[in-house]
């Protein structure tokens, strides 16, 4: 039987839980983000510095009258 969870990584609990799942390598697979990894403290997930790259380049476009 597969069963499906969803954790937030944000909070103390789900990485600690993370952390614990990743332990293990038979039976559990991840699916997310950061698909087979947790990212350390002061590091983001690609999907998020490619949301944090977008803001900047419209926010330089728009300081220069591009957009």
């Amino acid at each position: 039987m597969i069963h499906t969870v969803y954790l937030d990584d944000t909070t103390i609990n789900g990485k600690k839980f993370l952390k614990e799942l990743h332990r293990y390598k038979k039976g559990i697979w991840f699916k997310g983000p950061a698909d087979n990894a947790i990212s350390p403290e002061g590091y983001m997930t690609s999907e998020d510095f490619w949301k944090e790259a977008d803001k900047r380049i419209i926010s330089v476009c728009k300081q220069y009258g591009v957009l």
